[in-house]
């Protein structure tokens, strides 16, 4: 099951390469800004509960689908790079096994335990 978990990540991450690709920025921007919504880690600095959020609201395909939905209706294509980054940096997480995380530590996910045991 977890191979096919992964399988289905990556679809989405390619089906994010090739939504990119019909958009009219050049092609070096998706490695740029493929990691820029992991800036949701700087909440850690405060406490464990509000890195817990600010990494979740980076990190959640609801607030992605909220983005896509704007950027759809609205036919912007900043928002609908923005949507595309969100989805595709998602997807890349959980393929390494990087999941939402719980409010007691950055090491808890909903995919489980990551790091060090």
């Amino acid at each position: 099951m977890k191979i096919l978990l992964k399988l289905e990540e990556f679809a989405i991450l390619l089906l994010c390469v090739f939504l990119f690709s019909k958009l009219d920025f050049g092609w070096w921007w998706f490695p740029v800004l493929l990691l820029l919504p992991d800036i949701g880690m700087v909440g850690y600095i405060i406490n464990p509960k509000i890195g817990a959020f600010t990494y979740n609201l980076l990190h959640h395909r609801l607030v992605a689908s909220l983005v896509a939905f704007v950027a759809l209706t609205y036919g912007n294509g900043y928002w609908q790079l923005v949507a595309i980054i969100l989805f595709a940096h998602i997807s890349f997480d959980r393929i390494l096994g990087y999941g939402l995380k719980y409010n007691d530590s950055f090491n808890r996910t909903h995919l489980g335990v990551i790091g060090k045991k």
